[in-house]
């Protein structure tokens, strides 16, 4: 009778703990109801970093399109097989003699696939060029893009937006993303629009009215057209004309674009900051391989991926994400780079960690894809998995802190949570998700993975958010 009664006391414990493990909380199941987002479409991973079983899983082995939060997966593998010390290098070489400050012959630059070289990093690249002794150069500029082959990762823009920054692809040669950021203020009564990093090959053509209405969604309140320059035959210069108005409450605000590929942004960046060194060039841009009697003159490194991250992570930087997926396959698979190979290092890197990922679908590692997938509990163990690991700080680090900064700065700003959570979100039509660390007023930390996938999959923030709260005011 004695041993009959431990049995079943057992049972009830088991029976209980399943139960408990199943459900949402309260205020999450209330909120997800009001704006009619059926459960099935919704799955919660909860789990305490320093127990074995999580407090909530919810559809957690269910396959779901995580959005951006797919980014940290992508940064996590790449922190850990290839250092947080990693870094990019970009290589300057020469084909013909230097004399008197002349080179008689081609400047050449060849890139591997560093996501974060920007206008900065170019001009000090140059500025070593010429303390090198070249000032006048009387061949052309060859830029070296072999390291990705050609149209690496190319397909159709997401949601057709040709021209937004989020839709560029990668290269092994890119400066600044090819991202134009134009930005709109209002001065003496009239809207302004000045590029950030002015290239004369983009022009401006400025319809944009004073609007007296609030700021709100300030970007449905304007439009933008691109097209070539058709005036002047042989001219490359892209003419951007906005139209619309503009809220003197919004301030300063940025658009993204990508108005030129990344060989006419390279090239164009080229010359000005050439230019602006005091050198001097006339030549044209030319795309192939190095040559064989090329001369180095130079190279250069990137900062170290454990910076590079916290831009990828922060502020959900596509086309890093995507260049990092790749830089992937190119370190630990056999040339020729592709995604594909990317993603099945990642799919390797997980096993080790004994997490079988069959669901696992990386298109391109940023979360910008229809296809990506990956359950609630995987992502949930690779997070624990993360916390416990040596590259745990450059993750961690790398995230939004709730409140504070990144994709979150305007989040829960006066909840109690502000602060405690370092969280990735993830957004695209039909697609919400936070996936993240969580101190809650115990001081203990939890793991969370929250993903909606349905057509009102917006309006579920509301539910994340009550998620959030939760933990701090409930978990124990």
């Amino acid at each position: 009778m004695k041993k009959l009664a431990v049995r079943l006391s057992v049972l009830l414990a088991l029976l209980f703990s399943a139960n408990a493990f199943a459900g949402l909380p309260v205020a999450v199941a209330d909120a997800l109801k009001k704006v009619s987002i059926p459960q099935s479409n919704v799955a919660v991973y909860v789990q305490a970093l320093d127990e074995t079983a999580p407090l909530i899983s919810h559809n957690a082995n269910k396959s779901f399109n995580p959005a951006s939060v797919m980014k940290l997966v992508t940064t996590n593998a790449a922190l850990d097989l290839l250092t947080p010390a990693y870094r990019w290098k970009t290589e300057v070489y020469r084909d013909g003699e230097v004399k008197g400050g002349l080179l008689n012959g081609n400047l050449i630059i060849k890139g591997y696939g560093d996501p974060s070289f920007n206008v900065e990093e170019f001009w000090r690249l140059l500025m070593v060029v010429q303390q090198a002794g070249i000032a006048n150069i009387t061949g052309n500029l060859i830029v070296d893009k072999s390291y990705f082959p050609p149209n690496v990762g190319n397909g159709k823009p997401y949601d057709n937006e040709t021209w937004r920054a989020y839709n560029a692809m990668p290269s092994a040669f890119l400066i600044n993303g090819r991202n134009t950021s134009f930005k709109f203020n209002v001065t003496d009564a009239k809207v302004t629009i000045n590029q950030e990093f002015a290239l004369q090959e983009i022009q401006i053509v400025n319809n944009m009215v004073l609007s007296q209405q609030a700021c709100g969604d300030w970007r449905s309140q304007m439009r933008y057209d691109i097209k070539p320059n058709q005036t002047n035959f042989g001219n490359d210069k892209m003419v951007v004309t906005f139209n619309g108005g503009f809220s003197s409450d919004c301030g300063e605000r940025y658009l993204e674009l990508s108005v030129l590929n990344d060989e006419q942004y390279a090239f164009y960046t080229f010359k000005k900051l050439w230019s602006e060194l005091g050198g001097a060039f006339t030549g044209q841009l030319k795309i192939h391989e190095l040559p064989s009697n090329a001369i180095k003159v130079t190279e250069q490194f990137s900062e170290p991926l454990g910076h590079i991250v916290r831009d990828i992570n922060k502020w959900s930087n596509n086309l890093m994400a995507r260049q990092l997926l790749l830089t992937l396959s190119a370190e630990k698979q056999d040339l020729p780079v592709t995604g594909a190979k990317g993603a099945a290092v990642i799919k390797d890197w997980l096993n080790t960690k004994k997490i079988n990922a069959s669901e696992l679908v990386i298109e391109n590692g940023s979360g910008l894809s229809r296809i990506e997938r990956i359950s609630s509990a995987n992502l949930g163990k690779m997070l624990v998995s993360a916390y416990h690991s040596p590259v745990m700080p450059e993750l961690i680090a790398s995230l939004p802190i709730l409140g504070l900064d990144g994709t979150t700065k305007m989040r829960l700003k006066d909840s109690l949570s502000a602060g405690r959570v370092h969280i990735k979100t993830g957004s695209i039509d039909g697609i919400s998700a936070i996936a993240g660390y969580i101190l809650d007023a115990q001081n203990k930390r939890y793991v969370v993975v929250m993903m909606v996938n349905h057509a009102n999959a917006a309006a579920s923030k509301i539910a994340q958010d009550s998620l959030i709260e939760w933990f701090y005011k409930q978990a124990h």
